[in-house]
């Protein structure tokens, strides 16, 4: 193996990032590979459509396809895929982070939970998210157009979503710190209240489609019925480094299966999930050359590349200097762009 390996930082995909476009992607990298077959079958198993049936022969449809139950076991299997499907020869993984759901792939990634189980655990969460949806979420950013910083804006936001909450029914909380955006979950009034109160920007503010209040005190119902379900058993140390939702470091030498169980069917449910404190950590405690973000689709880009830029990491400084960078040599690679892809997987995809 070469000694001259690059440092790679691998973020791994939460929910929304399989849509139209993505159709496909799973049939397209890891068609008749052995953890698909037995996926399909654990899938079969339970009276559900395959995932390779969904991806390869059933036409998208968003009230099907974005579906808990479904749409959270097809991004897991497509950025499994792409995980495995690393140039180890190249890179160096030297931890592994993820957004919201991605921190469960980011679990099976770095060896703290087994790809099987892995599948049980997010299919589970997924069917009772969907089955309760308790709550929504909404989107909106706090970066100017060029994703430079503008903090009196996030400060603003977050005091306008203190003064809603428990106004007239209204429930109201910061659900995900996204790079230069923030999702808030709550209630319908509260998210209606909130939609209204908010300046139109783009296509902001946005409701995010069958999304249920994540990491807010309105999931206390699922983390309970979760916390019955799911027994620590399963979790290990994991194998490379792991960064969860506030930015804390999980290492192979001394985790606590026990409290990283308590954590994933926990506080990190119930409580805002800081993908960019989790972004920053990585690239200032473990100096990657490189970040790869795992597919599907590319939508997450943005979020890393506007985290990026508010760290100032090697020189951004806005939009313009990320966009420069990437076409010069890029530091950020999204599987999910063949182009940047390429620079990314072996030479023979992993089956």
């Amino acid at each position: 193996m070469s000694e001259t390996r690059e440092r790679l930082l691998v973020i791994c995909p939460g929910r929304g990032t399989y849509n139209a476009g993505e159709w496909g992607t799973l049939t397209r990298h890891a068609a008749g590979s052995d953890w698909l077959t037995r996926f399909d079958e654990r899938r079969r198993q339970a009276g559900l459509p395959t995932l390779s049936a969904l991806d390869g022969e059933t036409p998208f449809r968003q009230n099907l396809h974005g579906r808990g139950e479904h749409a959270s076991p097809l991004i897991y299997a497509c950025a499994w895929a792409d995980w495995l499907a690393i140039d180890r020869e190249r890179y160096e993984v030297v931890a592994v982070t993820g957004n919201s759901m991605g921190w469960y792939i980011a679990l099976a990634a770095a060896g703290a939970l087994g790809p099987d189980e892995t599948l049980q655990l997010i299919g589970t969460m997924g069917q009772w998210m969907q089955e309760t949806l308790a709550g929504g979420q909404l989107l909106y950013p706090w970066v100017d157009e060029q994703w430079r910083p503008q903090w009196e804006r996030r400060r603003e936001l977050l005091a306008l979503v203190e003064h809603i909450h428990g106004e007239e029914g209204a429930e109201l909380h910061l659900s995900i710190e996204l790079g230069g955006m923030l999702v808030f979950g709550g209630n319908e009034a509260g998210l209606a209240r909130l939609s209204e109160a908010l300046p139109p920007r783009e296509r902001f503010p946005l409701r995010l489609y069958q999304h249920a209040a994540f990491h807010t005190p309105l999931q206390h119902a699922v983390r309970e019925r979760a916390r019955a379900a799911f027994a620590p058993a399963p979790f290990h140390a994991p194998e490379v480094p792991m960064i969860d939702g506030r930015g804390g470091i999980w290492t192979p030498w001394s985790t606590d299966p026990e409290a990283l169980w308590d954590y994933t069917l926990g506080a990190q449910l119930v409580t805002p999930y800081d993908f960019t404190a989790a972004v920053r950590v990585g690239v200032r405690e473990f100096a990657p050359q490189r970040i790869a973000v795992l597919g599907p689709g590319t939508t997450l880009g943005g979020a890393v590349a506007q985290a990026l830029i508010q760290l100032g990491w090697q020189g951004l400084t806005d939009k313009a200097a990320f966009q420069a960078r990437q076409a010069e040599d890029p530091l950020l690679l999204s599987l999910g762009i063949d182009a940047q892809r390429s620079l990314v997987v072996g030479r023979a995809e992993a089956r």
